[in-house]
């Protein structure tokens, strides 16, 4: 029996997931964070575009292939950032590989490169502002580190975040 696809499982992650083996789940689970991190709430974009129009909450896009090199020594670094780990709870989080990389323009404001990071708001519009500052200005979506991303997510959540947090009222 073959996993179950990521569109599949992420949309009814807790549901499908209990009617998996063990083995089954490790492998539902890989896909779907791809290498960049188990403990993001990861997202298809479709999913993803949807949540962040209910919520209003900001949309990191992190687009990546399996055979990449660069994707392959970033994936780690990311994974293992607890900044960015906290910070993700203030996005909707979505990762697309290889087929799942999307086709509009939008998605290549300086080039079709991997792996790069887009920050889009609530209505789904990419913010080419944020960018990574500290890169290869002819590569602006470029990251290299989690500290580089680190620096543009908390300047999207300063400049994209229109919902509130539930719980931090007085």
């Amino acid at each position: 029996m073959s996993a179950p696809s990521r569109k599949s499982v992420s949309s009814r992650k807790g549901m499908k997931l209990k009617s998996l083996s063990l083995q089954e789940k490790v492998k539902v689970l890989a896909r779907m964070d791809a290498g960049l991190g188990e403990g993001y709430e990861w997202h298809t974009l479709e999913e993803g575009l949807q949540l962040a129009q209910k919520t209003g909450k900001p949309l990191m896009l992190i687009i990546h292939k399996s055979w990449c090199g660069a994707c392959k020594v970033f994936k780690p670094k990311f994974a293992a950032s607890a900044a960015a780990l906290e910070l993700s709870k203030d996005f909707v989080m979505v990762n697309t590989i290889d087929s799942e990389e999307p086709k509009e323009s939008k998605y290549e404001p300086d080039g079709g490169y991997i792996p790069r990071i887009l920050f889009l708001d609530s209505k789904g519009e990419v913010q080419s502002e944020i960018y990574n500052k500290n890169g290869n200005p002819q590569y602006k979506f470029f990251y290299y580190d989690d500290t580089s991303v680190v620096e543009s997510m908390r300047q999207a959540r300063e400049l994209l975040t229109t919902y509130t947090h539930k719980g931090n009222e007085l």
